[in-house]
């Protein structure tokens, strides 16, 4: 029978692993709504994950890490926005590039790092908020985590608010489905679009951050392990919903750390550890057909250039 002890810690485990998948999601629902389809997820949390460690390894301050780790996946966002928005090029074939290219870059740059990790102080560590974290069972897993996981649980109401309660949602949402509509509204569509793009990248840059200075303090090579194809699933998963997409991340973080605790219970590891990635390529593949996508509810001008003398 599995001890209370051992619930206790995989939930504790499971919402850290949790925490990049669901800020890469939350970023990617928001450029997917506005109808730019980014696969580069992957290289750009690549990319925040090694500029956010080498600067806080440099400086000694997490924040400076966090904040530079953002920029550089905002920045590779923006590459991403130009070609798909600006150049109206394929966003498949865009993001793809971007995947390899981020961690190509992360591998090269990355290597004078591997095996180093951070000190204390420029690391973010677990601290328990007193007295709520002697609460049972949930004390520990709710109250006692990183900075980080707070700002991402705040985000995830933030977002979800703004993109369903304000005209700023509105305006977004009606982007990625009828952006003629929007053209004839006097909005600046591919304004919309970049932003939404941008957002994507400077949070899965902070994602990528999350891992290097929080969920493990150090630089090895592929650090992303997929995740960033897992946050993309999420986001199908969540049928583009940020609240869905914090339920669906903790419950991919969860299976994720069982397979890491659960292996003492005669538990099948391989099983377990692999169960989040196979449910991935369920996910994908299953929104892979535009058929599927209407179904599920996607945008409908998602990956689609809006050209002006098209309405």
């Amino acid at each position: 029978m599995i001890e209370a002890k051992l619930v206790e810690n995989i939930l504790w485990i499971g919402l850290r692993s949790a925490t990049p998948l669901l800020l890469a999601a939350l970023g990617e629902i928001y450029a997917e709504r506005s109808g730019i389809l980014n696969l580069g997820v992957e290289g750009m949390m690549a990319v925040g994950a090694l500029s956010s460690f080498a600067t806080a390894l440099v400086t000694g301050n997490p924040w400076l890490g966090v904040l530079v780790g953002m920029i550089s996946g905002g920045l590779l966002a923006m590459i991403h926005g130009a070609i798909s928005i600006g150049l109206k090029g394929n966003q498949v074939v865009s993001g793809l590039a971007l995947t390899m290219f981020g961690l190509g870059l992360s591998s090269v740059l990355g290597r004078a790092y591997v095996g180093n990790q951070l000190p204390v102080e420029a690391r973010f560590l677990p601290k328990p908020v007193e007295p709520l974290s002697s609460i049972p069972v949930l004390g520990k897993v709710l109250f006692d985590q990183d900075p980080l996981f707070y700002i991402s649980l705040l985000l995830a109401l933030i977002m979800w608010f703004l993109l369903y309660r304000t005209k700023y949602g509105i305006i977004i949402r009606s982007t990625g489905e009828n952006p003629a509509a929007v053209d004839a509204m006097g909005i600046n569509v591919s304004k919309v679009r970049y932003v939404s793009t941008l957002i994507g990248g400077l949070l899965a840059g902070l994602a990528g951050a999350y891992l290097s200075v929080a969920y493990n303090p150090a630089w090895i090579e592929n650090m992303t392990a997929g995740r960033g194809w897992i946050a993309l699933a999420l986001v199908i998963f969540s049928l583009w919903d940020p609240l869905r997409a914090l339920l669906g991340s903790y419950l991919f973080g969860v299976v994720e750390a069982s397979g890491y605790t659960l292996q003492a219970y005669g538990y099948s590891q391989w099983l377990l550890n692999g169960l989040p990635y196979f449910l991935t390529i369920v996910i994908l593949t299953l929104g892979a057909t535009e058929s599927m996508r209407r179904k599920m509810g996607a945008p409908a001008a998602l990956g689609k250039p809006y050209e002006r003398e098209e309405r």
